[in-house]
This record gives C-alpha cells, structure tokens and sequence, in this order.
C-alpha cells in the first residue's frame, strides 16, 4: 500500500539531507514514506550530504518580471542568492530570465514544488539548474516566490525598478501606459492594498483602539472623540490603500481618481523587493570577494 507523501515529509527531508525538493519526494516515493530508508537510500546513492549552502542566507539577488505580447498575463519572481557580486553574474541573471518567461508562458504553477519542476531549456528542471548554479557560483540560490496574473477581459503590466523591485498590476480593462504609472507608484508607495474594501476589518479595528486610547487623553467629549477617530481612520485608508494614495507622477490627484479618468478600475498588484523580511547578515566587500575565491 502507497502512502502520501506529503510537503511536510519533503520540508524534513531537505532540512535532514540539505538535498533538493525533487530528489527528498522521490526518495521518499521510493522508501513508501519511510524517512529512516530514505535518508538511507540516499546516502548509499550519494544524494544526501551535509549542504552547508542550504543553510545560509541568501537576501540578495534580483528579481524578474515580463508581460506577454498581448497584455493578458504577467510573471513575476523573486530570486535570492548570498551576495550582490553573484546577483550580477551572468549565470544568475540568465537564470532568472529563463524562470520568469517559463512561468508566463506555462500553466497550472501554483506551488513552489510546481515551479522547481517546471522546466527550462532542454527539459531540465528550474530546481536541476538551481542546484547546479549552487555548486558553479558557489554560494546558497533559492526561488523565494512568485506571482502570476492573468486575465481573460483585462489588461496587465509591469515595472522594474532596477533589479531590486518589481510590481505587477491587473487592470480591468488593458492599457499599458496606465499600468506601467500605477505599476511604477506601487514601486515607489508601497500600498499594502488596493482599496478600502480589500482592508480586513481587524486591521481597521486595531487602529481605532490605538487612536481612541490616544485621544482619551485629551479630555473632550466623547462624540468628539469619535469624529477624531473616524477622520484617523480615512486618513490611514488613504495611506494604505493604492487608490487612496496621491499619484507620484501629479500629487493633486489620487491614483483612485487617475485610473476613474481613463474608464479603467485596478484589479490586483503584486510587489516584490529583495531582501525585504529577511534578516541580512554585514559583510564587507572584501570578504564578499574572499568569500568567492576560496569558494565557500
């Protein structure tokens, strides 16, 4: 009898053997869901070693975005490496091309296990190619996310700010010039939402209790107090929220009242910038360099 393998006996395995995702599912299909045998089988292949890149952080790197010929779909991807020496080496760079096109170009990527097995050139797999990169540049690679729009009416578009930032946008209807404005305001504004709507109610919740403790100090009434509040609160859905915000490019309009003026509504966004909530270890550019001659 077969077991399921499931992402939790993969996420051990890579953790236990510092092997890749693809290699830990087979060991373990191979093994019927044994740990113990798998961990086994692939120390007598030679599978499993005590990776020390697998371990180490990896906060830089760059990241990828393309949108198709006709503005329907958009891909974007999140690429990390150890340092801004590798992130700038053409082997990194080519392999965050060839994933980011990949994935715009395939289908039914909807899981980190997907896209490590999507492939490339020739057939081998983002996750083959990774791995080999790890042992040619010498430092921790990993595919930290992605995102995929894609629509049927609308219209999509992009923006890469650098290597370092990169947004995607959905619009209901397609219009490269507004997406690429509102793409290059995410960039630059960091809304964490699109609207007012699309804030969770706890989240609005939250900041009425820090604004009503903090205006309790003040001594009015209460029904003042309230109205205080409820002017805080519009002010901070202004801040959060794309729509609400004052476009870059003409502070005299909110982007809610640029996208209205051309007949368009934004749908969804993804923004992604490298390193961010990750914890970066200090190091100098020469031991950077140091770092690459000796290969560790």
């Amino acid at each position: 009898m077969s077991i399921t393998i499931s992402a939790g006996m993969v996420k051990e395995l890579r953790e236990r053997t510092g092997s890749g995702m693809m290699e830990c599912k087979k060991a373990l299909v191979e093994a019927n869901g044994d740990m113990e045998l798998a961990i086994e089988n692939m120390r007598k292949a030679g599978l499993a070693k005590a990776d020390k890149k697998s371990g180490r952080i990896a906060a830089e790197g760059i990241i990828g975005v393309k949108v198709s010929d006709d503005g329907k779909a958009v891909a974007i991807v999140d690429i990390n490496c150890e340092t801004d020496f590798v992130a700038k080496a053409d082997g990194f760079v080519n392999f965050v091309n060839s994933v980011t096109t990949a994935l715009l170009n395939a289908d039914n990527i909807n899981s980190e296990e997907d896209l490590l097995a999507m492939p490339l050139e020739d057939g081998v797999t983002v996750d083959e190619i990774r791995r080999g990169l790890i042992s040619t540049l010498g430092e921790n690679i990993t595919v930290r996310r992605f995102e995929k729009l894609k629509t049927a009416e609308g219209g999509t578009a992009c923006y890469l700010h650098g290597s370092k930032i990169g947004v995607i946008v959905e619009l209901a209807a397609h219009d490269a010039e507004l997406g690429k404005d509102i793409a290059m305001h995410i960039a630059a504004s960091k809304p964490a939402y699109v609207s007012e709507e699309h804030v969770p109610s706890d989240i609005i919740e939250k900041e009425k209790e820090i604004f009503r403790a903090l205006s309790a100090e003040s001594g009015k009434p209460a029904d003042i107090i309230e109205k205080m509040i409820a002017g805080q609160i519009r002010k901070f859905l202004a801040e959060v929220t794309l729509l609400g915000q004052p476009f870059i490019k003409d502070d005299k309009v909110t982007v809610g009242k640029l996208v209205e003026s051309k007949g368009n509504k934004a749908i969804r966004f993804t923004r992604f910038e490298v390193g961010e909530g990750i914890e970066k270890k200090e190091e100098n550019f020469a031991e950077e360099v140091m770092a690459q001659v000796r290969g560790i």
